[in-house]
């Protein structure tokens, strides 16, 4: 008999980095440990990290994690990781060679705007990629390394780069180099993967002058990758899925038309459509993910800021000391006092893609508290949640029971409630806060034997409560309507 029982998850977020242990027994949660990282803004609209940092933050707590666990009852670690976020490093010796440039960073946005003016250019780029011409994704970023910085430049020259998400460094460092892959998920978050090919598209590489002998090699989600020691234990390394697709497993929203929320930095909502990919000119095609049993795809409508709104009310603005905070201050009025809010702190993603918004507060008078502030912002999270659902919606078939969510946010009680009035729907808020990280135990668990199929995975779901809408009211509709006109007249 197998004397297996835990299942380790690294989940590389983007203010954070958390390993923990699931046991496939009991299905909890133990030894979570968590440290935060540094982010870097050199200009306004720039967003950089240390990836050394990074891969030293989650070594600490990996340590913590397996310590007291014998080696002999690990199946293995799963990694999740933010997407989109680029390092460049050398082969030889693992060094990166810049800042890691992160998936919320601006800085190509001028160059974006370029290619979508040809719309011949931007057209093919979404039919062969699903996604849609931003700065968010990593192509850009990748060729503004190799324009900009001459230690890159020259590596590329040299044969010694290395390029890839940060799931693709974390396992180069973890494994001295020995293992230089990523996986479908991440990989479909570059601009240059071919969702109908699932490869790298070498026409896309050749577009934006990027090696493709630099890129990583793309396995399945549940692909064993190998292994390495820590703490005189060896570890198996396998289960590879991104962030917000690691989510959508981990919410077990394994037939299509299921579909969930994250509300963490940002706000990601995805729905799984099979394994046929759609594509929206508003939305984004991505890969669900891929395993040994097939491909699913996914649509998904990316919100910039969610919880970066309330991190900068603590942080910047002092109107909060806790993220609770919040929840408290806001259900002190009753309304918000006529404010709006735009949550543009790093532009508009779907369904506007404005990428050059800023956030704005609308409606502000003397009788302004910040109570009324705090309450606006959250009414703004509910809004841009809603504008993606009701595109969704018209998009896709999309299931007409629930939305399920999760992610830190979802402990705000008003914020939740807000979130099902204004869309006249459900909201199931998972029972596991953690559902990223699950999402990566289940896919190390197929990998390693803990489970037998993803369809078994479906009985493991559990819900710790069902916020329903209360009663129609005009005045939340044509507040929420005045909201979208703020957004189509405003001239960010």
């Amino acid at each position: 008999m197998d004397s297996k029982k835990y299942i380790v998850a690294i989940d590389l977020g983007t203010t954070s980095v958390r390993t923990l242990a699931y046991d496939v027994t009991t299905h909890e949660m133990l030894n979570i440990y968590k440290q935060k990282i540094s982010q870097f803004y050199p200009h306004p609209g720039w967003v950089e990290q240390d990836a050394v940092e990074i891969v030293t933050a989650i070594v600490a707590c990996l340590k913590k994690t397996i310590s007291n666990l014998p080696e002999n009852e690990i199946y293995g670690i799963g990694i999740t990781n933010q997407r989109e976020t680029i390092v460049a490093w050398d082969k030889n010796t693992g060094k990166p060679f810049h800042r890691a440039i992160v998936w919320q960073c601006r800085r190509t946005f001028d160059y974006c705007e370029q290619l979508k003016k040809d719309k011949r250019t931007a057209d093919m780029i979404h039919r062969r990629t699903g996604l849609l011409v931003d700065s968010y994704f990593s192509a850009t970023k990748i060729a503004w390394l190799l324009q900009n910085s001459e230690r890159v430049a020259s590596a590329r020259a040299s044969g010694k780069l290395c390029i890839g998400t940060l799931d693709s460094y974390l396992i180069y460092c973890l494994t001295n180099g020995e293992h230089f892959v990523t996986d479908h998920t991440n990989a479909s978050r570059t601009l240059l993967y071919n969702i109908k090919t699932k490869n790298w598209d070498i026409e896309l590489c050749r577009f934006f002058d990027i090696p493709i002998e630099s890129l990583p090699r793309i396995i399945n989600c549940d692909e064993y990758i190998g292994e390495f020691t820590l703490k005189g234990k060896k570890l198996r390394l396998g289960g590879l899925i991104g962030d917000q697709q690691s989510s959508l497993f981990g919410q077990n929203c394994i037939h299509a038309g299921d579909f969930k929320t994250t509300f963490g930095t940002g706000a990601f909502m995805l729905a799984n459509i099979g394994s046929t990919p759609v594509l929206n000119k508003q939305l984004l095609t991505t890969v669900a993910w891929s395993t040994s049993a097939g491909i699913n795809y996914a649509l998904e409508g990316t919100m910039y800021s969610a919880g970066a709104c309330i991190n900068w009310l603590q942080d910047q603005l002092k109107l909060i000391e806790t993220p609770a905070d919040s929840e408290r201050l806001a259900g002190s009025v009753v309304d918000t006092g006529g404010v709006f809010f735009v949550p543009a702190l790093s532009g508009l993603g779907a369904p506007f893609w404005k990428g050059n918004a800023r956030a704005l507060f609308s409606g502000i008078t003397l009788s302004t508290t910040s109570a009324h502030l705090i309450r606006a912002v959250l009414r703004g999270i509910t809004y841009n949640t809603r504008a993606v659902f009701d595109y969704m919606r018209s998009s896709y078939p999309i299931s007409d029971r629930e939305m399920r969510v999760d992610g830190g946010m979802t402990a705000n009680n008003l914020l939740m409630q807000f979130q099902s009035d204004i869309m006249h729907f459900p909201v199931n808020v998972s029972a596991v806060t953690e559902s990223t990280a699950l999402g990566a135990c289940y896919m190390a668990g197929l990998c390693f034997g803990a489970f037998n199929d993803i369809e078994s995975l479906t009985k493991l779901y559990q819900s710790k409560k069902i916020y329903k809408p209360t009663a129609h009211d005009t005045k939340r509709e044509s507040n929420y309507q005045e909201w979208l006109k703020l957004i189509e007249n405003f001239k960010f």
